[in-house]
């Protein structure tokens, strides 16, 4: 798995044309806009519910707001391109225009949607297929030169815990990744930042695993590397609670992630992610 020079760690994103330094760690906002979303589905499924949302979140001191227009839960079906805009265009439209500075991203695997996104200032693409859902994403990557979050996921989020099964859940990670950026590079992208994609496709075993391999993804691939753990199953059930009861235990997990040196967190709460990284900063100023 031989690393690219054009994929070395630049300790920087560039979001439509600003540059946001990964000194510390991105707090990035989950803002849910289907009814089928596996923690908040229906919370935010109006413009100006999720606008509400949007704007406590940017004040509560989030980083970049991750738009899901389609459930990728456990047993979820794929959403069609059109279907997937027609929930999404709206909420783009009024958040790029109640809030133009901040950072948009789109939790997409259409590439018709990701180009759409792009065109109307989004500013990030987050595929949980890591490119392999719609063959046309990794072109658009490269030819928009849009920053893109490839993610790892076994099968597809219909049947992907059905009994998902590894010899080396790490290797294999790594071995995906690796590949995909071979064509992510011969594509031209740019601005790539990997995801372990924890809980998609793995047993509670290969999340952990996972998680306990942070660094190691670091070192190989010298690029960001994003950690979204947010009230999953890997950590409420283990505790014998559900995602309602899982804020605690997310915090914790939120604290081990910044210290492997996770560069950016997928959350649902802000105000405690931001709590989490501002006491780490301390820390380490008093070091």
């Amino acid at each position: 798995m031989a690393k690219d020079k054009a994929f070395y760690q630049k300790g920087s994103l560039n979001l439509r044309g600003k540059i946001y330094s990964l000194d510390q760690a991105m707090i990035m906002g989950i803002l849910n806009i289907n009814p089928d979303s596996f923690f908040d589905g229906g919370a935010y499924t109006s413009v100006e519910k999720a606008l509400s949302q949007a704007r406590k979140m940017q004040a509560e001191g989030a980083d970049i707001i991750d738009l899901g227009p389609a459930s990728s839960k456990p047993g979820s079906a794929l959403i069609e391109p059109e279907k997937e805009w027609q929930i999404l265009a709206p909420v783009i439209q009024a958040l790029r225009s109640d809030m133009p500075e901040m950072p948009l991203s789109v939790d997409t695997y259409n590439a018709k949607t990701a180009e759409r996104s792009f065109a109307n200032g989004v500013a990030l693409i987050n595929d949980i297929s890591g490119g392999l859902i719609d063959p046309a994403m990794i072109p658009f990557i490269g030819e928009s030169q849009a920053p893109y979050v490839m993610m790892h996921m076994q099968g597809l989020p219909e049947t992907m815990q059905q009994n998902p099964r590894y010899e080396n859940v790490v290797k294999e990670v790594a071995r995906f990744f690796s590949e995909q950026l071979e064509k992510l590079v011969a594509a031209g992208a740019t601005d790539i930042i990997l995801d372990p994609g924890f809980g998609f496709g793995k047993s509670q075993v290969d999340n952990y695993r996972l998680f306990q391999h942070i660094d190691y993804f670091k070192q190989i691939f010298e690029l960001p590397l994003l950690v979204g753990i947010s009230r999953k199953s890997m950590i409420y059930k283990s505790l014998g609670l559900n995602a309602q009861e899982a804020l605690n235990a997310t915090t914790v997990m939120h604290t081990l992630a910044l210290q492997q040196g996770a560069d950016i967190l997928r959350v649902h709460d802000v105000k405690e992610a931001v709590e989490v990284r501002k006491i780490l900063n301390l820390n380490q100023n008093f070091a």
